[in-house]
């Protein structure tokens, strides 16, 4: 029953944003893609870190994959779009089971320097293959958009179609399978990994099973934004993953639903930024450093007084008044 009503509230909730997105500027339709796909790949690190306490650097290493991995079949074996999108997955998921095999056994700050590593190094790769296109990168597109709506359905509204479709569905998945024995199972692999393993709970099992969706949900993020954007190096630098990791605390890593507040603020800063700095004299340096600088009081501030997340504030907030 409680499937059924959740699966009502997603199916509801993405119809009403598709519809939305018909009367809306087009700079706020390519927005709206953006959070989205930055509220999903926020969300592997949630599935990841919230859930069975594993530390990752790395997931933007994984969108990498994604997304090239989608590109390519779609240039070489001309694929439907949709099917990109699966590959894409698929391939992330695969590279996330083998490092999640190959790093079963660490934890802390071990694990997240194994992920770290691939982070830093996967996107050099690209300019050792001529068949990734080094800092060209490659084209991976959606194709023109149906004619449905007449000309006022620009490219950009859909891209934020089939963007919000995908993430939808996959947000759904996360739902359940976080409701499910498998996310009972992680929390209590967070909680106490020896006390999960006495109880008979597989530890490296569980562990890279979580690692492996992680990644594919990741992998899944970044084949939209290459969709969206560009598929290259430049594209999936470090910087996205500590993006991710940045997103994941503001929002408060336990909290799938609060992704979305963390992929606002990552999308929300640039432009913020570039208003105060206009208004300090737009220089150089003023508009180079000051995202940085407002990210990192963000981070102060919630680590400071909301730790679990303003979301999670806010339910015990309402819990105490009840």
């Amino acid at each position: 029953m409680h499937s059924l009503r959740r699966l009502f509230l997603f199916i509801f909730s993405t119809l009403i944003l598709l519809a939305l997105s018909l009367k809306i500027e087009e700079l706020r339709v390519y927005q709206g893609a953006q959070i989205a796909i930055y509220a999903l790949g926020i969300s592997s690190i949630v599935l990841l870190t919230g859930y069975s306490g594993q530390v990752s650097l790395g997931n933007g290493a994984f969108m990498a994959i994604g997304a090239y991995s989608a590109a390519l079949t779609q240039i070489h074996w001309h694929l439907p779009l949709f099917l990109t999108f699966v590959i894409g997955t698929l391939s992330a998921a695969l590279a996330g089971a083998i490092l999640g095999g190959g790093a079963a056994r660490l934890s802390g700050p071990y694990l997240a320097g194994a992920t770290l590593a691939l982070a830093v190094g996967l996107p050099t790769l690209a300019n050792q293959f001529t068949v990734l296109n080094g800092e060209t990168g490659l084209d991976y597109t959606a194709g023109t958009p149906p004619t449905w709506f007449g000309e006022s359905f620009t490219l950009y509204k859909w891209f934020f179609w089939i963007v919000l479709a995908n993430v939808m569905l996959m947000m759904f998945f996360l739902r359940n399978i976080t409701s499910s024995r498998y996310g009972r199972t992680w929390k209590a692999l967070r909680g106490n990994p020896v006390a999960a393993q006495l109880s008979g709970i597989q530890v490296g099992g569980s562990k890279v099973l979580a690692f492996t969706i992680s990644a594919g949900v990741a992998g899944l993020a970044g084949t939209l934004l290459g969709m969206i954007g560009f598929v290259g190096p430049t594209g999936f630098q470090l910087g996205l993953s500590f993006a991710l990791v940045t997103g994941a605390i503001l929002s408060g890593v336990t909290s799938l639903a609060g992704s979305m507040l963390g992929a606002v603020v990552l999308v929300a800063i640039p432009e913020l930024a570039t208003v105060i700095a206009h208004r300090l004299g737009d220089t150089e340096r003023v508009t180079s450093n000051l995202p940085g600088l407002i990210m990192s009081t963000l981070l102060i501030l919630t680590v400071l007084f909301t730790p679990n997340g303003p979301a999670e504030q806010i339910r015990k907030h309402k819990a105490r008044k009840q």
